[in-house]
């Protein structure tokens, strides 16, 4: 069965703003997640890396903590409006 387009259209947050909110809401709900896994993993990487236990571990844990600020970046400027200067 082939459904019609309108079917397979995505919501367009800008025609229904209760979406926009939903999204905004939602993404403010995973940044707040990510900063706090961000938060932890100083804490884990530190205990760590005092104790010198092994360090291939706190490498992974290094690059996780990275892959999440880059992705908290990310999320702020999908937050932040676009300002036409």
């Amino acid at each position: 069965m082939i459904l019609p387009a309108r079917f397979l259209r995505t919501p367009d947050p800008a025609t229904n703003p209760a979406l926009m909110l939903d999204d905004r809401e939602s993404l403010l709900r995973r940044l707040h997640e990510m900063r706090s896994e961000h938060r932890d993993l100083d804490t884990v990487i530190a205990r760590f890396a005092a104790e010198r236990i092994d360090q291939l571990q706190v490498q992974r844990l290094k690059k996780r903590k990275l892959k999440l600020k880059d992705e908290i970046i990310r999320l702020e400027s999908r937050l932040v409006p676009d300002i036409i200067a």
